[in-house]
């Protein structure tokens, strides 16, 4: 089982909820190291090297902003924070920081393990070009910039083809809104989230069943958007 090999640095102060993670990680095949500090959390990660970082942000030493930061200097590692801080700008600041998904407490056991597994599959493509992308009844080669659904060919404009690409490269995960701006429109347009917000509602005219209640293209409120696929 290729996941078994795969192992978590759990970082998180509260025993309790340390140890559901423990079993829920453990059940699913990973190998699990725990810490409850940020002092720890960054000597395991550099001693251990994991997979992945799993990491509440409200620690007893220092915020866990600044454990994420550390890791990023010198880790390409997928973060992926689990914290009770449900503003948006708090989100914002650990995405910023590097962190590659945020999952808020209370949490569903097999929400966490699919953006678990989203990250991990993330870290494998790297920043590698996704060539092919079903987005349900719809088949989206990127490369030669081609959709086909149960009609026949969807037209895409070529910056919907570059948003998609941008949410495809880390389908299953956040991507911010200044991420996807600065890939698909430049860093000049960095302000222009009524143009991305325009954009996001065409592409769900053309790839959802029903765009009013989407399945594949969701929001993260005041965040950005996340493209979730069957697989995720």
């Amino acid at each position: 089982m290729t996941q078994a090999l795969h192992q978590v640095l759990v970082v998180e102060d509260e025993p309790d909820i340390r140890a559901i993670l423990r079993t829920l990680l453990k059940t699913a095949g990973y190998r699990v190291i725990e810490t409850e500090t940020a002092a720890r959390a960054i000597v395991e990660a550099q001693s251990h090297k994991p997979d992945l970082l799993l990491i509440d942000l409200g620690l007893p030493d220092v915020d866990g902003i600044r454990v994420i930061r550390a890791v990023r200097g010198w880790s390409p590692m997928p973060i992926v924070v689990l914290s009770a801080r449900t503003m948006e700008s708090q989100k914002i600041e650990a995405l910023d920081a590097g962190a590659d998904d945020y999952v808020t407490k209370p949490f569903s056991a097999p929400e966490l393990l699919a953006r678990v597994r989203a990250a991990l599959r993330r870290n494998v493509r790297g920043a590698e070009q996704v060539p092919h992308l079903d987005v349900g009844s719809i088949a989206i080669d990127l490369t030669r910039r081609q959709a086909v659904g149960p009609e026949g060919a969807v037209h895409f404009t070529p910056l919907e083809y570059r948003v998609l690409e941008s949410l495809a490269r880390q389908a299953g995960m956040i991507v911010t809104q200044r991420q996807l701006i600065s890939e698909a429109w430049g860093p000049g347009k960095l302000g222009d989230t009524r143009s991305l917000r325009v954009c996001i509602k065409n592409l769900r005219q053309k790839l959802e069943p029903d765009p009013a209640r989407p399945q594949y293209l969701l929001t993260e409120a005041g965040v950005g958007y996340r493209l979730l696929l069957p697989a995720e």
